[in-house]
């Protein structure tokens, strides 16, 4: 069966072209990166189309990513959230956006935080980098006016567009939360976004039979939803 409400994360919206992730020598907030729409009738993949190194491998020589991330990083070769604003505000991936909030950093990070360290190296860092690229783009559809804001009701179409089938209730819940005087900033769109995909994947894990509904221990649901 088709399970409902598990979205493309980030996944750039029907009609919107993709484009490359940025070459050496470009802008970190110039062009996004591609990210493929939610695939029909099943789970979709991290970062479709984005970046295929493995983990531990040695990042490529000429990527220019690498540079922006080992300039920031520990001697472990990780980042925590201050570090990762540092990073993220020195890539530009931003633009002309207010750069992220230390909260949405953190949840950043737990959202790939699979060995529950709260760091992230730089391959989980290339990750998210292609998700907020998507992100970035589902958001620069509704904001033509560059004012780095959306309205509510453009914010449910970007989150559908996302793939996420909520009912209004949870739409209307989620719009609350993220807004402020009436309008969703780009630096909470982005935390609603982080949010819903670390959810859902979590949820997803525990659903084994893709059926929409799973039995939770208490201290489990805690754990999945105060961990992010």
């Amino acid at each position: 069966m088709a399970y409902p409400g598990y979205g493309g994360y980030g996944g750039p919206m029907q009609g919107m072209p993709n484009q490359g992730m940025p070459q050496q020598g470009m802008p970190m907030g110039g062009p996004m990166g591609p990210m493929g729409g939610p695939p029909q009738g099943g789970y979709p993949q991290y970062g479709g189309g984005g970046y295929q190194q493995t983990y531990g491998a040695p990042p490529p020589a000429n990527d220019p990513m690498y540079g922006y991330f080992t300039a920031i990083a520990g001697q472990d070769g990780e980042v925590d959230a201050e570090e990762l604003q540092r990073c993220l505000t020195q890539t530009g991936i931003s633009g002309s956006y207010s750069p992220f909030s230390m909260e949405t950093c953190r949840i950043m990070i737990a959202m790939l935080d699979r060995d529950m360290t709260g760091k992230m190296g730089f391959a989980e860092f290339k990750e998210l980098f292609t998700a907020l690229n998507g992100w970035k783009q589902n958001f620069m559809m509704f904001d033509q006016d560059r004012s780095g804001t959306v309205e509510p009701h453009e914010m449910s179409q970007a989150i559908s567009s996302m793939g996420y089938r909520v009912g209004p209730q949870t739409l209307n819940a989620i719009i609350k939360r993220y807004s402020k005087a009436g309008r969703i900033y780009f630096d909470d769109y982005v935390a609603c976004a982080v949010k819903l995909r670390a959810l859902t994947e979590n949820f997803r894990r525990r659903d084994a039979m893709q059926q929409g509904a799973v039995n939770f221990p208490y201290d489990d649901f805690i754990l999945c939803t105060m961990s992010i």
